[in-house]
């Protein structure tokens, strides 16, 4: 049985079609496939699975915040 590996937010982002910033943004907000490394208060290092993120973009995801946060016609989260 094989792991998926982990990837970087710039892979992560390159794979969904979206900036690295709303990416980061969407994890620290808790979308499925983000992994916080470290113990840092400020800033965290963030690892993603790609599976698992893209299941979380299709709606997969049970969680109303997140399918709201990956709607891309809710727009910028700001």
């Amino acid at each position: 049985m094989s792991t998926e590996p982990f990837v970087s937010a710039d892979e992560a982002a390159s794979f969904l079609a979206i900036k690295r910033r709303y990416l980061l943004a969407l994890a620290r907000n808790g979308i499925a496939g983000a992994y916080a490394l470290g113990t840092g208060t400020v800033r965290k290092v963030w690892v993603f699975r790609l599976s698992e993120l893209a299941a979380a973009i299709a709606g997969k995801n049970s969680d109303p915040k997140m399918r709201e946060l990956c709607d891309p016609a809710s727009g910028s989260p700001r």
